[in-house]
């Protein structure tokens, strides 16, 4: 058996359940060796750090 609704939906009740459904913000940390924003707990882009170690060497990168 499928569902079977007694009444129809109407639009209003429908958009003030949805009215919460939305996206965050993205929350962006400063990268503590060089200090670009950043995702928190991933490396940094720009440096290729990590809790204050170099994970990813860019040097190689940056020259090219």
């Amino acid at each position: 058996m499928s569902i079977c609704p007694k009444n129809r939906t109407s639009k209003a009740r429908k958009n003030k359940r949805r009215a919460n459904w939305k996206m965050g913000t993205i929350n962006l940390i400063k990268c503590s060796k060089c200090g670009a924003l950043t995702l928190p707990h991933r490396v940094c882009k720009n440096c290729g750090s990590y809790n204050m170690e170099t994970i990813i060497d860019n040097s190689e990168a940056k020259k090219a």
